[in-house]
């Protein structure tokens, strides 16, 4: 097989999460489990960093990811979903994933995938540690996919796990309530493992001590050591309690960063005082200013033009959409136009509720089975006073957009991972 017809086979043989929904959601760790005895449990060939949570933690991953490559390791990266291309997946050094080792692993490991039929992303988290050994990855920034307790990344023991932001996603799977979201991301607490949670949340903390409580885990909150105050022209001071103040120009835009920021500065406390890696003050800088270019993070809070502004964000729950509206009312512009798509399982009602009335809006479908009908999304936006225009895609919503903006407007592109997804030039 080429690397095209591997992916097919993948998408078409594999159950897949972004495709289909929470049918390729597995409540146990058998597969991986298998598939890792199989290979001879590589994800014990290098040291981690589990980060889980709701929003923030792709970011988080890629800041911390380009932090430790700063410091001079070998860094592995484990992310998903994908935007353009599979190979974002998996990363060691900010360079994705070859094709070929893709195809051979596919190959070598068929017989098994077809005897005990894994996820796609069983598959995947297989894959990653299996590149990562191969690669000799002295550490690898592992991003839970969905949850914590049963995703297929908690076969891992790291050094320290991150929690960011819990707010309500895949509610239909990880439980109604912020308290059982948390249960579920605090599934990656381990005996004896340092945790950081990025910020106090109500109603929220007392999961996290109680999991940590029971299992001997350090645990503290970012948010109470530090804090951001923003400064002029994208500058950032982070005043810390206990230490002095420290200056950055972050790469990753918008104030939503500043709690992530807190947590991985934090991650990097626990680590640098366990001992077992050294990073130095200089690859802190570093990363945290040049995580875009390093590790090729897209998607979040990414400007794509000016004269019009044009921004896209993956952010599509509700607190990632509350974000995207409060990041969009510190620019000026005349007229706001949105192209919106979104995905069947959401509370579509609930998040169109928090957009802006005034935009005009171009309402799209993206291209997965998920993808919800834009006459459907359309439908709903006029029952609560959005008004704006259908497209047959996200080309064509981008399209009419900037067919329709001036240069003093502001043009968003969101409301799915997968319509940002279909950017071009992403």
């Amino acid at each position: 097989m080429n690397f095209q017809e591997t992916l097919n086979y993948m998408y078409e043989r594999l159950p897949m999460y972004q495709r289909v929904g929470n049918t390729a959601f597995k409540k146990d760790l058998g597969n991986i489990q298998i598939l890792c005895e199989r290979l001879g449990n590589p994800q014990e060939a290098f040291q981690s960093v589990h980060i889980a949570g709701t929003n923030g933690k792709g970011s988080s991953s890629h800041m911390l990811a380009a932090i430790l490559q700063s410091a001079g390791y070998t860094t592995g990266l484990y992310t998903s979903p994908h935007l353009r291309s599979f190979t974002e997946r998996v990363k060691v050094d900010g360079q994705e994933i070859e094709e070929e080792f893709v195809i051979h692993f596919i190959e070598e490991l068929r017989d098994i995938i077809e005897e005990i039929q894994p996820s796609f992303f069983e598959i995947t988290v297989a894959l990653a540690f299996a590149y990562f050994q191969s690669k000799k990855v002295e550490v690898a920034v592992i991003e839970v996919g969905l949850g914590g307790r049963f995703d297929s990344t908690n076969i891992i023991q790291p050094l320290a796990c991150l929690i960011t932001n819990i707010s309500f996603d895949h509610v239909d799977m990880l439980g109604d309530t912020l308290e059982k979201i948390a249960f579920e991301k605090a599934g990656i607490i381990k005996p004896g493992v340092p945790v950081v949670v990025s910020q106090r949340q109500a109603g929220v903390d007392q999961v996290f001590q109680q999991k940590s409580e029971e299992v001997n885990a350090a645990l503290s909150f970012a948010s109470d050591a530090l804090q951001v105050v923003p400064s002029e022209k994208g500058k950032i001071t982070v005043v810390h309690k206990e230490q002095p103040n420290r200056e950055f120009m972050p790469s990753l835009l918008g104030k939503h960063q500043h709690l992530n920021i807190c947590g991985v500065l934090q991650m990097i406390e626990v680590l640098n005082t366990q001992g077992r890696l050294k990073i130095p003050e200089g690859a802190v800088k570093t990363g945290i200013e040049s995580s875009q270019q390093l590790t090729g993070i897209k998607g979040r809070w990414q400007q794509l033009g000016e004269a019009p502004y044009i921004f896209c964000d993956i952010g599509h729950n509700e607190e990632g959409l509350a974000t995207v509206v409060e990041q969009i009312s510190r620019y000026p512009y005349d007229q706001l136009h949105i192209v919106l798509g979104m995905v069947k399982d959401k509370e579509v009602g609930k998040l169109l509720q928090l957009l802006p009335q005034k935009a005009r809006y171009y309402f799209c479908k993206p291209q997965v089975p998920r993808g919800l009908d834009a006459g459907i999304l359309y439908e709903k936006a006029l029952h609560i006073g959005l008004r704006g225009e259908l497209a047959k895609s996200v080309a064509e919503a981008i399209n009419k957009a900037k067919a329709a903006a001036s240069p003093r407007d502001f043009i968003f592109i969101g409301g799915s991972t997968f319509v940002v997804a279909e950017v071009e030039g992403l």
